[in-house]
């Protein structure tokens, strides 16, 4: 009779802790959903956690948790692994130089094809599935995009940057309570469809809505003291201290455009942005509505 009542007091402590402390994550969530209640949040989704089935029904329901408390929710996205297989079914072998795709003619087609026909569409179908509204729009709708083929000093054919951004459409939709997902692909003056990088069609887009946040979701932690360790996550940086942390060497390789997008969306009068590993469960959420956050925060 002792040994019951004694696991029946532990059951009753452990459960009143367990309930305490999922209480405690709504309170403090509370203050930082009250803060975004009405705001733009622009997403750049790829990488594992667009590969990875279970990953992305976690960051599909973030993004409606977010909108169904208030949030505007603008999710940008890539596709290249859905770009590669296609490729590859047409015998096509994907090229890329410094880590870019090289875009053909006929490459930008499949691109377009893919992205705004296929991606978009499945983002858009989980997102209904789940009990969201979503809709689904790429950089040639509405002329959202305008772009010009990339002048850079390696010819990567039919890649390009953006001139401008016309958020008309993207307000629309936002305004009529839809999470708005967005294909990067546009079209240039001369007629001629064009394949965006995603994190600068985001960094872009954010920028002319003025959005609260811009949030990229990659496949590390965040930025990193050693690249090695990912116990060494530096959580917060100013962009003055940008400069400093290329010279050191802590910003380089593929982390360079990354900070490069954030810094441009900052100065452009995004409020903060941060740089979150997708391949964690609920990173979104938890870089959001909690006092902690998981990845970088880059603030002006």
């Amino acid at each position: 009779m002792e040994t019951i009542e004694v696991n029946e007091a532990s059951l009753y402590i452990g459960m009143k802790e367990f309930n305490t402390n999922r209480a405690n994550t709504l309170i403090e969530a509370l203050p930082y959903i009250q803060d975004y209640y009405g705001k733009t949040i622009v997403i750049k989704y790829g990488g594992n956690a667009m590969i990875n089935s279970g990953l992305k029904e976690s960051v599909i329901k973030d993004i409606i948790l977010m909108s169904l408390v208030g949030i505007k929710v603008v999710l940008v996205h890539g596709g290249g692994p859905d770009i590669n297989k296609f490729l590859r079914k047409i015998n096509k072998v994907p090229e890329f130089i410094n880590g870019l795709r090289y875009t053909d003619e006929e490459t930008a087609e499949i691109v377009q094809m893919v992205l705004a026909g296929k991606v978009n569409k499945e983002l858009v179908g989980l997102i209904n599935n789940y009990g969201g509204k979503g809709i689904g729009l790429c950089g040639i709708d509405g002329k959202m995009l305008k772009a010009k083929k990339n002048n850079s000093f390696v010819d990567l054919g039919f890649v390009g940057e953006i001139e401008k951004v016309n958020t008309d459409i993207i307000n629309d939709s936002l305004s009529s309570g839809y999470i708005t997902v967005i294909a990067t692909v546009a079209k240039g003056e001369d007629g001629k469809t064009y394949n965006i990088n995603a994190d600068l069609a985001a960094s872009k887009i954010a920028a002319a809505l003025k959005a609260e946040k811009l949030i990229l979701l990659t496949d590390v932690r965040g930025l990193l003291k050693d690249f090695k360790d990912d116990d060494s996550l530096i959580s917060r940086i100013k962009l003055s201290e940008i400069p400093s942390l290329i010279e050191n060497k802590i910003i380089s390789g593929g982390m360079i455009p990354k900070i490069d997008c954030c810094e441009e969306a900052i100065r452009l009068g995004v409020k903060k942005a941060h740089i979150i590993d997708g391949r964690i469960p609920n990173s979104i959420l938890l870089e959001m509505f909690s006092d902690l956050g998981i990845g970088t925060l880059i603030e002006g």
